[in-house]
């Protein structure tokens, strides 16, 4: 079967899409994997990837989605590819090459929309393989904005062409107020960035059309979940492999789930299995191939090879810190042990050099509250590069901890490991004089050298501290308690290293920064000071909540 390119993919509203075919050897009909994609069907590492799966019998379809590379349309991120990829998936499984059997495959964008085209249920969509998936609208960038980071994505996708983003000082970028109008500081003007960042979170109407989580109990088909630790958009995968072990229409589907977490970030061990920036997570990372465990999936689901697929643990986890990959069937794990780590001080949390400890023990008294001073024009960094490639991986915090506005506490030196395995959250009871701010939370471990390597983190912006649907004022002189979602780990602290929580009011630019002023955050250019507090008694227990995996044994 030789290779076909520009094939023109007809859908139903006339518009038609380009799409190249790399066959298999032999001319009988073949199952086929399908990835539509906004980044150009002409990557020249395309026909590699293909010429793999083609080397194991499949037809490998990619295409240009709608208003991008060589296809016709408007492009419009995420909005028409559920029924455009189900008009692909049934224009494949019709060809004369095709023997009936498809699947979807693609990461980040190409993941999310792998979802959306899901919830259309095409009859011939066989299983699925999503790597680095993105949430639902506001998981991921849970400040109800679009990350500033993203305004460098929305710079690649400008156009038809895959653009060209160096030579931008993208760092001055994101200090770019207002928040509106940051294309111009890059130096192009996009409407989907202004559409989109223009679009309150509240807005249901508007982000209904990418939001898929919630309707998952529709899809009906195995699935390959793959992503890192370090994914910047981590949760997704996490949560869509969840969903469909519990809801998953048939017992069929629930048990052909399959997820895999590696020591990776967005590329999702496609780039190299072991190492991220200085960090080596040994020799075992290494063990899990990805493509291999795709193509054995793949071969399994749309081939009927019974090559143990099926009889394997739903998921495979790296555990870090100790090096080792574990098997589980759930997620969460059942046999997690939610463990609080209360927030103690004497009014002396800031800084690395300070007195803020966690302590299995709640607060027996009321103890100092703990208070700093957040500057949005000088915002506690987020080490991360500047494009949105890869936002974040496991630094070191330690220079960023000699901050004043950031308060650090931490647990006793370790006497035998600790295994935290599954989702973190911080429970705080907050005050502030600013009308809305912002409290961010991020778990580290630190080792006996000083070294203190980030391993999650999360936020949450005041205003919206009971959900997207209501914008809720502070009121000078009120506690507020708010829960921080700081994503999932698998990690094991080792024995003389300790637990450390970093609170603070901003992690730049991996987030927006508050403006303090509660007045509109995309279109306002003159933020405040906040001076913020964290409380620590038995009537406003801040606590760090840990999913601790008790007794774990050597492999």
């Amino acid at each position: 079967m030789k290779n076909l390119y520009n094939l023109t993919v007809p859908l139903r509203d006339g518009i038609t899409l380009a799409a190249d075919r790399y066959g298999p050897a032999g001319d009988a009909p073949a199952p086929a994997i399908v990835l539509g994609t906004p980044y150009g069907k002409n990557d020249p590492r395309r026909p590699a990837q293909a010429a793999l799966m083609a080397e194991r019998g499949y037809a490998v379809v990619i295409y240009d989605v709608r208003g991008r590379g060589d296809s016709d349309g408007v492009f419009e991120p995420y909005r028409n590819e559920g029924r455009d990829g189900y008009d692909v998936i049934e224009w494949v499984a019709a060809q004369d090459w095709c023997d009936g059997n498809v699947a979807s495959w693609g990461g980040s964008y190409s993941g999310h929309a792998q979802w959306l085209t899901a919830l259309e249920k095409p009859p011939h969509l066989r299983a699925i393989v999503a790597y680095a998936t993105p949430s639902d609208p506001f998981v991921d960038f849970p400040t109800g904005t679009r990350l500033p980071q993203e305004v460098c994505w929305y710079r690649m996708v400008d156009r038809r062409a895959l653009q060209n983003v160096a030579g931008i000082d993208w760092n001055a970028v994101y200090s770019h107020l207002p928040l509106y109008t940051m294309d111009e500081a890059a130096g192009f003007v996009s409407a989907a960035w202004r559409a989109d960042i223009g679009h309150a979170p509240g807005d249901t109407e508007y982000w209904a059309p990418l939001a898929y989580q919630q309707k998952l109990s529709v899809v009906d088909v195995p699935a390959l979940h793959i992503t890192g630790w370090y994914d910047d958009v981590q949760p997704g995968t996490l949560r869509n492999f969840a969903a469909m072990v519990s809801k998953a229409p048939t017992e069929k589907a629930r048990r052909a789930q399959r997820l895999v977490m590696g020591p990776w970030g967005h590329d999702a061990g496609r780039a190299g299995g072991r190492r991220i920036g200085d960090v080596d997570f040994g020799d075992h990372a290494e063990d899990v191939e990805v493509t291999d465990l795709e193509l054995r999936f793949l071969d399994h689901h749309l081939r009927g090879i019974d090559n143990g697929v099926d009889r394997e643990a739903r998921a495979r986890l790296f555990l870090m810190g100790r090096g080792e990959w574990r098997d589980a069937d759930e997620w969460p794990l059942p046999e997690t042990v939610w463990t609080s780590l209360y927030l103690r001080s004497a009014g002396d949390a800031n800084t690395r050099g300070g007195g803020g400890r966690l302590t299995i023990d709640a607060p027996a008294s009321e103890e100092p509250t703990d208070t700093y001073r957040y500057d949005p024009a000088d915002p506690v960094p987020f080490l991360t590069e500047p494009t949105s490639m890869q936002i974040g991986g496991p630094d070191d915090y330690a220079e960023v901890e000699d901050r004043d506005d950031v308060l650090v506490y931490l647990g006793p030196e370790l006497g035998e490991p600790l295994t935290v395995i599954g989702p973190v959250r911080a429970e705080l009871f907050v005050g502030s004089d600013a009308p809305d701010t912002d409290f961010t939370a991020k778990l580290v471990d630190v080792g006996p050298d000083g070294v203190r390597r980030r391993l999650c983190d999360g936020i949450v912006r005041a205003r919206y501290r009971e959900g997207f649907a209501m914008e809720l004022a502070l009121r000078p002189g009120v506690v507020y308690r708010v829960e921080v979602d700081m994503w999932s780990t698998a990690h094991e602290f080792s024995v003389g290293h300790r637990v450390g929580l970093e609170i603070s009011s901003s992690a730049f630019p991996k987030y927006d920064r508050n403006q303090n002023t509660g007045g509109s955050i995309v279109h306002g250019a003159e933020p405040r000071v906040a001076h913020n507090e964290i409380w620590h008694g038995p009537e406003r227990p801040s606590r760090l909540i840990l999913p601790v995996i008790p007794g774990l044994d050597p492999v």
